[in-house]
């Protein structure tokens, strides 16, 4: 069974920096790209960064500069490192693992979501 299970959100002020992590169990990740998104109610699923499993990493424009992404497969994590956090940086913030070599099925995974509020 494949579980996706995010943490390290919360309430930061403007600047500020906090640090999200994502477990992933279940599946080899060598043959997944991990990566984070983001929405506020009302509004779509948008992505915030994704890292390869080569390492090829893509960033939103929104965050660059400020936000980092990496991964351990080892570990089976995933981080985002936020820092210079904005009100704008409000969201649920979820990890998303989908499978992108070795063939189909091509499944995606989703974690239940963790909450970032940046507010002074």
């Amino acid at each position: 069974q494949v579980q996706v299970v995010e943490s390290g959100g919360g309430l930061v002020q403007p600047g500020g920096s906090l640090r999200l992590s994502c477990k992933v169990s279940g599946v080899d990740l060598t043959f997944y790209t991990m990566g984070w998104y983001r929405q506020n109610i009302g509004t779509q699923r948008d992505l915030v960064a994704e890292v390869h499993s080569g390492n090829l990493i893509l960033t939103a424009d929104s965050v660059k500069g400020r936000f980092t992404i990496s991964r351990d497969n080892t570990q089976k994590m995933v981080y985002l490192q936020m820092n210079t956090l904005k009100f704008e940086d409000t969201a649920s913030y979820y990890c998303n693992v989908r499978k992108t070599l070795g063939g189909p099925p091509y499944t995606t995974y989703w974690g239940q979501g963790t909450q970032v509020t940046v507010s002074s």
